[in-house]
């Protein structure tokens, strides 16, 4: 199986006129809730749902702020099954996990996305970032621009000239442009970048003696790992600490930084499994939303944003005016 990611070099030219397809990295706030929300909450069954209590509250604030018109929202399913895990068995293998508890909420948090009218892509062989990518490679030929809602550095390297990146949580936005500030390298050499230097977060080990800045250092010189990899003797010659060693151990480990860079390219070649809507938002599932609201035991404060943001207010009520 082979998967490529584009070159903003080859990006269709985009006009900042175009209409913004929101893609949100979800099991990323997901986790997030889970480990910041306390734990008091619970559903009807008494199983814990501080963490589709914090997604929602993430969802509403940014449907609230900016009225998507079209959103995707995309879900890790792939925890141990992803291709990648053929691929290199100990891929993600440093992460416990998830318990019981949070897989449950996970189920919660795809269901109420699907009742806002927003529409949810998962896959049990693709993760999250794949499912961005591609639906986001789609969404290019159909006049749409991307704002990439996620921290995770892995996802810079979809961003094209207006594209957007979008740390939700630190208020933190940025364009293909701002990479290089943030990473050392450009957009279209993140995957280059993390197999040479590695990721820890996902267990790929990198180059041996090989860190971020010698990474950026050589990536900037060579400019992709491919030209690094035919002009290895040049190595020695750059100035940079330890560049002799470096050129040795390239050649020692040749064949697994190509095989880092699989792992750390995201695919475009995903199946998207789309509503009739497409990329567009769905009109919101008032019942759905308030069989959720009720089993979920939100707050009628939550539940008045709730449906409002699924174009579906609620009626003014003494009882949904408690606190």
């Amino acid at each position: 199986m082979t998967h490529s990611v584009l070159s903003a070099v080859n990006a269709p030219s985009l006009s900042p006129a175009r209409r913004s397809l929101y893609l949100v990295d979800a099991s990323l706030y997901v986790f997030r809730a889970w480990h910041s929300m306390p734990d008091e909450f619970r559903d009807a069954q008494g199983w814990p749902t501080n963490a589709v209590h914090g997604f929602a509250r993430f969802l509403l604030d940014l449907v609230e702020r900016e009225r998507p018109q079209h959103v995707v929202v995309a879900f890790d399913e792939a925890l141990d099954s992803c291709f990648r895990h053929g691929l290199y068995p100990a891929y993600k293998a440093n992460r416990e996990p998830a318990p019981e508890e949070l897989r449950r909420q996970f189920a919660h948090c795809k269901a109420l996305c699907a009742a806002l009218g927003l529409a949810v892509l998962a896959h049990h062989e693709y993760e999250a970032d794949d499912l961005i990518g591609s639906a986001l490679h789609a969404a290019r030929a159909q006049d749409f621009r991307g704002v990439i809602i996620s921290a995770d550095k892995d996802l810079s390297q979809l961003l094209f000239e207006h594209d957007e990146q979008w740390d939700f949580a630190r208020g933190l936005r940025w364009g293909m442009e701002g990479v290089k500030a943030r990473h050392g390298v450009h957009a279209h050499q993140i995957a280059d970048y993390l197999a040479l230097c590695g990721d820890a977060v996902d267990n790929i080990p990198g180059i041996t003696g090989i860190g971020a800045k010698s990474a950026a250092v050589l990536l900037a010189h060579f400019g992709s790992l491919d030209a690094l990899l035919s002009r290895i003797d040049e190595v020695p010659f750059l100035r940079l600490r330890g560049a002799a060693q470096m050129a040795v151990r390239l050649r020692e480990q040749r064949e697994h930084a190509l095989l880092w860079r699989q792992l750390t390219t995201v695919a475009l070649d995903a199946p998207l499994v789309l509503p009739a809507t497409g990329f567009d938002r769905a009109p919101g599932d008032p019942d759905m939303l308030a069989g959720l609201c009720e089993a979920l035991r939100f707050g009628p404060m939550t539940r008045r944003r709730l449906h409002a943001a699924a174009g579906h207010p609620l009626p003014n009520s003494p009882s949904m005016e408690a606190p």
